[in-house]
């Protein structure tokens, strides 16, 4: 059964009706009093319920509903109805365990889509009691691709993974820059309904302010001054598939609040044209920043926060699951050695403890990028630490571009390329350090990394 609780009997009784024509058994109540009522007497599945009654109107009522709802029911989800100006209380809401908020006036097939996916949602989550499937068990029923590893960490990863991925929940990936939050990106959409659809990667990073509109909706022709032709934009081609957000931490505030708008409403404009567009899209987001602190400090958007946040899953970094670097290294050598067509490789015992006891602070894409010199300086097919040795002798040497060349032997770019490419190496091609280092915002260096044509 599933709770409408609104004070307008239009609105109850049209929610009815919906709820009815979709399958779903329903009860109205028009005042909180009357659904802690029901909620005593009836199981529930899910709560649809407004944030203003007419007694109050600054939510007071509907917050204190949702506070007894959750301390009397706290695996009972909760979908709040508020209008776009109430979005704060409706974040709010979201803050005290509410599952997701709609707002007014919300679109019927935009209401049942959010209620199939928090009703998903809900059954999808694994029982914090619940026995962790091995990872043989895993790969029998999912396509996790090149997401390698058994620590107990990552099985619960993929456990969540594997049964998140049918839904259409948002989900925010946070973690080190090389921990694989692209791969976590890729088997969420591989495992889900929308495999046969679009799979849209955006670096969010990478696009300058005034591209955002015409990257993300796109543009008509005559839009601005170089707009030639007509483009799509990436929220269109994703359409009816996945679209993965990466480096969203990276979005200055204007674009946080065009992003907010076509997540919330799944409407947008073409830039040039006034028509609105529907777009049905899966959304991931994927960041190496501490989005709350960024919140806390007025520097990234509360509303958009828990719009993309309704499964977190957080990646640990490699040294927190030095069992699997064994694991890793292997698959590794294989790829590399098919790349340069040698003979099987392996490690020796020596080479392998010495690979765990590595902070890696650039993670598995610093390791593979290791595995990959010391096979180059290898001439054996059994790899030993003085080929490791070798390898980190070789990035760690002062090249050439180190020294500062004579007046008009190159140019300004031509030095800023070399330094940044210094940086890479020196700092395991982690960019959140590669930034800090050059004096740079993570936005500016990506495009000078599109600008240079450096591949990371």
């Amino acid at each position: 059964m599933i709770l409408v609780v609104d004070d307008d009997a239009s609105v109850t009784a049209s929610l009815s009706l919906l709820l009815k024509q979709a399958g779903y058994p329903s009860r109205a109540a028009a005042t909180p009093a009357e659904a802690r009522t029901l909620l005593r007497a009836e199981p529930c599945q899910l709560v649809i319920q407004d944030m203003n009654f007419s007694r109050r109107t600054s939510g007071d009522e509907g917050l204190e509903l949702l506070r007894d709802i959750k301390a009397a029911h706290p695996n009972l989800p909760v979908i709040l109805i508020t209008a776009w100006g109430s979005i704060p209380l409706a974040v709010e809401g979201i803050k005290r365990g509410a599952a997701d908020f709609v707002t007014k006036p919300w679109t019927n097939e935009q209401l049942l889509r959010t209620i199939e996916t928090t009703l998903g949602v809900t059954a999808a989550r694994p029982r914090p009691d619940e026995a962790v499937p091995g990872r043989e068990e895993l790969d029998a029923q999912y396509d996790f691709g090149d997401l390698l590893g058994a620590d107990r960490q990552m099985l619960r990863i993929l456990n969540l993974i594997g049964r998140i991925a049918a839904t259409d929940a948002s989900v925010l990936i946070t973690g080190e820059s090389g921990t694989g939050k692209e791969l976590v990106a890729d088997a969420i959409h591989r495992n889900s309904r929308r495999a046969d659809r679009p799979f849209v990667k955006v670096n969010l990073g990478g696009i300058a302010t005034t591209l955002f509109e015409s990257e993300m909706f796109g543009h008509v022709r005559g839009a601005f001054t170089d707009a030639r032709a007509d483009r799509k934009g990436r929220f269109e081609i994703a359409h009816g598939g996945t679209i993965f957000l990466d480096e969203i931490g990276d979005l200055d505030p204007a674009a946080q609040v065009k992003l907010l708008r076509v997540l919330q409403d799944r409407t947008y404009e073409v830039l040039g044209s006034s028509q609105k567009r529907t777009v049905d899209v899966r959304v991931v987001a994927a960041t190496n920043r501490n989005l709350a602190e960024m919140m806390g400090r007025g520097e990234f958007r509360e509303d958009l926060l828990y719009r993309i946040n309704l499964i977190p899953i957080h990646l640990p970094p490699l040294r927190d699951r030095r069992d699997d670097i064994p694991v890793l290294a292997n698959r590794f050598l294989q790829a590399v050695a098919a790349v340069y067509r040698r003979e099987p490789l392996s490690l020796s015992d020596e080479a392998r403890r010495w690979l765990q006891g590595q902070v890696w602070p650039g993670n598995v894409r610093q390791l593979r990028q290791w595995i990959e010199r010391a096979v180059l300086v290898s001439t054996t097919d059994r790899l030993s630490l003085d080929d490791f040795s070798a390898s980190i002798a070789m990035e760690t040497r002062e090249p050439a571009i180190d020294m500062l060349p004579p007046v008009g032997a190159m140019t300004m770019d031509e030095i800023e390329r070399g330094m940044i490419q210094k940086a890479l190496k020196h700092h395991g091609r982690n960019l959140s350090r590669v930034a800090e280092a050059l004096g740079l915002s993570r936005a500016a260096l990506y495009r000078r990394l599109e600008k240079y044509e450096i591949q990371v």
